[in-house]
């Protein structure tokens, strides 16, 4: 029994392949940049320090007794110094949209990612919140021993002092934001007892948790994973865009140098790894250009500072195009191929666009008229025969000086128009609305509408505007 069993031959399954899960996001490993000195860092710094000069001082600067730059939703009013912009003004909304759009994409052919290495509010505030950790905490390597440190009363201590000073900061950047829209001595005013609208605390604590959130603990990801250019830019590169580049030819094969040793087989790149940890975002800029990347030159400053010291020239990792580290153009030719056609598009747009506001904003008139009928009653007859119409005239001042009108109607024959006001005075950024009644001799003024024509003539200046309205006959 025991033989017949030895002859039965045993069919053997071949292994299964174990089963991997690959994830589509992946876990945050919190980077500590190692901090760095040079002639682009130094850029870094003033751009910071300029940018929130310019934020947090603009609010408080005066024009002509009011705050300079407001954004007035309430009353529907924008002030930008001198300028009043009103809702019917919003076209030079859309031009400044759109020479943002067309200079961000200029740019972007022409040097890259500088914006978001220098000047993006992202990069600005995760800068700031990367001090104060630098601040309280020290330098890399203690911000590394203090994660991997258990929980007590030292790092309680430093990691409640940092996230704290934070908190302040995002919250002072919330209160600014509400500031451009509601005076900002009025906020401070009402700070000792915070008395303020629920919009305004909404906006101060919305601004402010986003920007804790954001620049404080998400950092990078937001570059990698929330941010549209870094996903689009790629359609805006081409061979002679300015991009951070590592000189493959030059620096391989890498390794560090050894006294005693013949190291000419060696490139420049001495592999320490120093680029990939000053890095913001924790990318090897040695393995070709990431999406990842967003130009902040933090890697240039400090290859170029291991540079010097191991006798080697600056520039293992610089600024520089495709087309140029491939050896089709010197670099120092690289102004010349400014020229191409889609920077040039781009520019051109940029201008006819920028023309064009600016064109229609110098040849504003000083004033606006609305005309509205009123629709209550289209026509009675006064006690002289003649048939009168009622009508409504808005004057909208833009100017920041008072002015006078003067108003006159015109289309029919002998045409009265009757105003209640003798003098009619409009004062700097407001807008007063006139009742005004129209009579005419129905022998012209026969059955049906008739189109007649209102005349706003400031004065003593003559600046005048016409709008068309209708007369209702009977």
């Amino acid at each position: 029994m025991s033989q017949k069993l030895k002859d039965i031959p045993v069919r053997v399954e071949p292994a299964k392949p174990e089963m991997q899960t690959v994830s589509l996001y992946e876990a945050q490993k919190k980077i500590h940049p190692r901090s760095v000195s040079g002639l682009f860092n130094n850029w870094r710094i003033l751009f910071v320090v300029a940018t929130q000069l310019f934020y947090f001082g603009l609010p408080w600067l005066q024009w002509n007794g009011r705050q300079a730059v407001l954004f007035d939703l309430v009353n529907r009013k924008f002030y930008l110094f001198g300028l009043t912009i009103w809702p019917q003004d919003f076209v030079y909304l859309a031009a400044l949209l759109m020479c943002c759009a067309f200079a961000l994409f200029a740019w972007t052919t022409i040097a890259g990612r500088l914006w978001c290495g220098y000047s993006c509010p992202q990069t600005v505030y995760t800068e700031i919140m990367i001090w104060i950790e630098q601040l309280v905490e020290g330098d890399r390597n203690k911000r590394l021993k203090l994660d991997k440190e258990a929980m007590g009363l030292r790092k309680l201590r430093l990691r409640a002092t940092s996230q704290g000073l934070m908190i302040v900061f995002s919250l002072l950047t919330g209160f600014t934001l509400v500031g451009y829209f509601t005076p900002m001595l009025d906020l401070v005013a009402a700070l000792p007892s915070f008395d303020y609208g629920s919009w305004e605390i909404f906006w101060m604590f919305f601004y402010a948790g986003f920007t804790y959130l954001l620049a404080g603990h998400m950092r990078e990801q937001v570059c990698k994973y929330m941010c549209p250019y870094a996903r689009f830019q790629s359609a805006m590169f081409d061979e002679d865009t300015l991009i951070i580049s590592y000189d493959e030819k030059r620096g391989e094969p890498r390794g560090a140098r050894k006294k005693g040793q013949d190291n000419t087989s060696l490139g420049d790149c001495i592999n320490c790894g120093i680029c990939v940890q000053v890095c913001p975002v924790g990318i090897d800029i040695r393995n070709g250009l990431q999406y990842e990347c967003i130009g902040c030159a933090a890697c240039i400053d400090a290859c170029d500072e291991v540079m010097v010291k191991v006798g080697s020239p600056k520039g293992l990792i610089r600024y520089t195009t495709e087309a140029a580290l491939e050896g089709k153009y010197p670099e120092s030719e690289f102004w010349s191929r400014l020229k191409r056609p889609r920077v040039v598009l781009y520019l051109l747009l940029l201008v006819i666009i920028f023309g064009a506001a600016v064109t229609s904003l110098v040849m504003r008139k000083p004033f606006k008229v609305d005309i509205l009928k009123d629709r209550a009653s289209l026509v009675r007859e006064t006690d002289d025969g003649w048939l009168e119409n009622n009508y409504s005239v808005r004057i909208i001042n833009v100017s920041e000086t008072e002015q006078h009108f003067r108003i006159t109607v015109e289309g029919l024959p002998d045409l009265k128009l009757v105003v209640d006001r003798k003098d009619i005075v409009v004062k700097a950024t407001e807008n007063e609305q006139i009742d005004v009644r129209v009579q005419a001799d129905p022998q012209y003024a026969t059955k049906g509408s008739h189109k007649i024509y209102f005349r706003v003539e400031s004065l003593p200046d003559g600046t005048a505007i016409e709008e068309k309205s209708s007369f209702i006959g009977e």
